[in-house]
């Protein structure tokens, strides 16, 4: 067993299974058992899930034709130094609110350039919303949840870094169907997503080292991925 004594293994990831908040339209995670210690000496279920569910990544070929499939991300990218933008307080609970490249520039001035190499993991707030369905992805009148603005994400691909991630169902907000960050600035770039993240309330705004056990799946656009983060003791 290897020891961090020095780190708080933070979790970042939501439970997997049929309660899991989806995309509407698309079906819970299914399992269905099909040996039992019982009858076959052994337990072992068959499992049905779609690519994006629960905590997961976006591989570029989710939207570019061709882009990189979940398999080809660089290795190198999925253990990465995470750089944290809380953007609750400014976002109040407002599902249409967008991060704007202000609130990037003030972290910036508060806690350095956003450095190449990174992941940037936003805060809205959603984590906390994720037992109220009609609040956390869609309400009677469609889609309402915070997102990344065009021209922050942007700047952040400017700025090199290697994914993006966010509490909420989507990188794009709920309700701009057009997914103009997805479509246009992070994935044609080769920078991946990471969506319905939790806990990020229990990181720093840096120092974390985020660990993203994608799984390899041959041609995927996206895959569940379990989201660790280790985290510096104070």
């Amino acid at each position: 067993m290897i020891n961090f004594p020095e780190y708080t293994v933070v979790d970042l990831t939501l439970p997997l299974g049929p309660e899991t908040m989806m995309w509407p339209g698309e079906a819970a995670p299914f399992a269905e058992v099909v040996e039992t210690v019982k009858h076959d000496d052994n337990y072992a279920r068959r499992v049905q899930f779609y690519e994006h569910s629960g905590t997961h990544v976006d591989a570029p070929n989710h939207f570019v034709e061709g882009g990189q499939a979940v398999t080809d991300l660089p290795l190198q990218t999925l253990i990465s130094p995470a750089v944290v933008i809380d953007a609750s307080v400014d976002i109040n609970g407002n599902g249409d609110a967008v991060l704007e490249l202000a609130t990037v520039k003030a972290w910036e001035e508060k806690h350095g350039v956003i450095p190449a190499g990174c992941v940037v993991l936003l805060r809205t707030g959603w984590e906390d919303l994720y037992d109220q369905p009609q609040r956390y992805s869609a309400g009677p009148d469609g889609l309402h949840f915070p997102g990344f603005g065009v021209e922050a994400a942007s700047y952040l691909v400017e700025c090199g870094v290697v994914g993006i991630g966010i509490d909420t169902l989507g990188i794009d907000a709920g309700a701009d169907l057009d997914f103009p960050v997805h479509r246009d600035v992070t994935l044609p770039k080769q920078v991946w997503h990471i969506e319905n993240l939790t806990n990020l309330k229990s990181l720093p705004a840096t120092g974390a080292l985020v660990f993203i056990g994608v799984l390899p799946l041959v041609d995927g656009s996206g895959s569940p991925a379990r989201i660790l983060a280790l985290v510096p003791k104070s």
